[in-house]
C-alpha cells in the first residue's frame, strides 16, 4: 500500500533526492560561456549563503533549540537555487529547461521538509502526513456521550479514546480539544473504578493527538491491560500550547496559562467526569522533549498534584533559546519568575520531598540530555526524589520517544501502584 510507504527510511526518500539532484542539474544545464562562467557561480555563491544565513540567523530568531542536520539547509538552498535558475536563466532557457527548475525546486523543498519529518519523526508514513495535514480525527475515537450512554460497554474488550473539550476553569487557558484513554477495566461493573491517571505531554510543535499517532501509547497502554486484567491507568492526552506554534514549555506567561491548565483544570476535570483517584501517588506527567522538561517541571513544583514524572529527553530548564532569550519570551522579562520553573532551583529551594518518583529517559545519542538528566538526577536525590537515568538506543525523535515510553510503562503502572517493575534488558542500560 502506497500510503504505508516510510517516509523516515527505504526507497521514497531516497527516490525524492535522486529525483530533486537530477532535476537541478537539468535544469542549470550547460547552455552558453556567460551562463556557465558568469551567472551559475553568481547564482550557487546566492544558494550558500541563503543557507548559512537561513541556518544561523533564520532558526534560532524562531525559536529552534535543537539543530538541524546540515543536509536539511542543503536542500532548502537548492530549492531557492532551483528559483534563482529559474529566473536568472529564463531568457536563455528552453520551456523544457523552465519547467525542470520548478520541478527542481519543488522537488528539494520537500527534500528538505521531509529531512526535518526525518529529524523528529512527526510523519512515520505517507498516510500519517496526508491524515496529519488534513487535521483527520484520530481513528477510533469516540464521544463522552457515546461513552456514558451507551448500553454495550463496548469499550471493556480494549478500553476507548475519549475526545473531550474540558472547561478552562480556572485558568482561561484557550485551548484545542483533548483525549483520554479509559482502559477495560473502566467499562466492567456497574460502578467504575478509582483509577490512577497520567497527564501524556508532546514536543514543542505538537498537537494532543501526537502521543496516540506517533508514541504508539494507547497500543502500549492496551498491551498492558491485556496482560493485567485490564487494569492500566487513565492516560490523559492533553494540550500544552493551544497552537502548533505556541512554545509554552508549560509555564504561565505571555503565551497563556498553560501550567494553570494543567495543574488546575486536568485533574479536576478528569477525577470529576471519570472518577480517577485525586491522591498525589495515583498521578504523574510524562512528556517528551518540551514535555519532558514539562513533567519535571510540574512535578517538582506541584508534588501535592503530581507524585511521579516521566521524562523523556527532557532539558534541563523552559527552553526557547538561551536563557536570555527564554526569560524574555516565556516570563516577560522576569529573572524571578524564570527561576521560579527552573528545575535545579526549585528543587533547592523545596523543602523534603516524601514521595516523589520518576526517571529520565534518553537516546544513547543524546549526551547533552543526558549530562542534564544526571545533574537533575543528583539534585532530587538530595531533597528525597527517587529518580534514575535510563539510556535506550535511539536520539532525540518520537520513534525513540514511542519505544521509550513501552519501556519505561510498567515501572510507571508499579509507581501508580498498578503493577510489578519491568525487568531491563541485555540492550538497555541504567546509568
Amino acid at each position: 500500500m502506497v500510503d504505508q510507504v516510510s517516509l523516515l527510511t527505504g526507497w521514497l526518500p531516497l527516490t525524492l533526492q535522486l529525483g530533486a539532484g537530477l532535476a537541478l542539474i537539468v535544469a542549470v544545464g550547460w547552455r552558453d560561456p556567460r551562463w556557465r562562467t558568469r551567472r551559475v557561480p553568481i547564482i550557487a555563491a546566492c544558494t550558500v549563503l541563503f543557507g548559512a544565513l537561513a541556518a544561523w540567523v533564520v532558526a534560532p530568531s524562531v525559536g529552534m533549540t535543537d539543530p538541524l542536520p546540515v543536509t536539511v539547509w542543503i536542500w532548502l538552498s537548492a530549492a531557492f537555487g532551483a528559483l534563482l535558475v529559474l529566473a536568472v536563466g529564463w531568457s536563455s532557457a528552453r520551456w523544457h529547461r523552465r519547467l525542470t527548475a520548478v520541478v527542481a525546486a519543488v522537488l528539494a523543498a520537500v527534500v528538505g521538509a521531509n529531512g526535518i519529518n526525518q529529524f523528529v519523526g512527526y510523519f512515520p508514513t505517507v498516510n500519517d502526513a496526508v491524515s496529519g495535514l488534513q487535521g483527520d480525527t484520530v481513528p477510533g475515537q469516540v464521544s463522552l456521550s457515546q461513552v456514558k450512554g451507551r448500553p454495550d460497554p463496548a469499550g471493556a474488550r480494549s478500553g476507548e479514546l475519549v475526545v473531550v473539550t474540558v472547561p478552562a476553569v480556572p485558568s482561561g487557558f484557550t485551548h484545542r480539544q483533548e483525549l483520554v484513554y479509559l482502559p477495560p477495566v473502566w467499562f466492567r461493573g456497574p460502578r467504575h473504578p478509582v483509577l490512577p491517571a497520567v497527564e501524556m505531554i508532546g514536543a514543542e510543535h505538537s498537537k494532543p493527538e501526537n502521543w496516540v499517532r506517533i508514541g504508539d501509547a494507547v497500543k502500549t497502554a492496551q498491551a498492558y491491560a491485556a496482560r493485567h486484567h485490564g487494569l492500566a491507568p487513565i492516560l490523559v492526552f492533553v494540550d500544552a500550547t493551544a497552537q502548533f506554534s505556541n512554545d509554552t514549555e508549560c509555564v504561565n506567561g505571555p503565551h497563556g496559562q498553560a501550567e494553570d491548565h494543567l495543574f488546575r483544570d486536568i485533574p479536576a476535570y478528569i477525577s470529576a467526569t471519570f472518577g480517577a483517584s485525586r491522591n498525589p501517588s495515583s498521578w504523574a506527567v510524562a512528556g517528551f522533549s518540551m514535555g519532558g522538561t514539562c513533567a519535571i517541571g510540574l512535578t517538582t513544583e506541584h508534588p501535592d498534584i503530581f507524585g511521579h514524572f516521566v521524562d523523556i529527553s527532557g532539558d534541563l530548564a523552559p527552553n526557547t533559546g538561551d536563557k536570555a532569550q527564554t526569560i524574555a519570551n516565556l516570563f516577560g522579562g522576569s529573572a524571578a519568575a524564570y527561576a521560579a520553573h527552573d528545575p535545579l532551583t526549585v528543587i533547592a529551594r523545596h523543602s523534603h520531598y516524601l514521595a516523589l518518583t520518576g526517571q529520565f529517559l534518553d537516546g544513547s545519542q543524546e549526551r547533552l540530555h543526558t549530562h542534564e538528566a544526571h545533574l537533575l538526577a543528583t539534585a532530587g536525590k538530595k531533597q528525597g526524589i527517587v529518580s534514575k537515568v535510563t539510556i535506550l538506543p535511539g536520539t532525540h525523535n518520537w520513534q525513540f520517544a514511542q519505544e521509550a515510553f513501552a519501556y519505561v510503562f510498567p515501572w510507571l503502572c508499579d509507581q501508580l501502584g498498578l503493577g510489578s517493575h519491568s525487568r531491563v534488558t541485555p540492550a538497555h542500560r541504567v546509568a
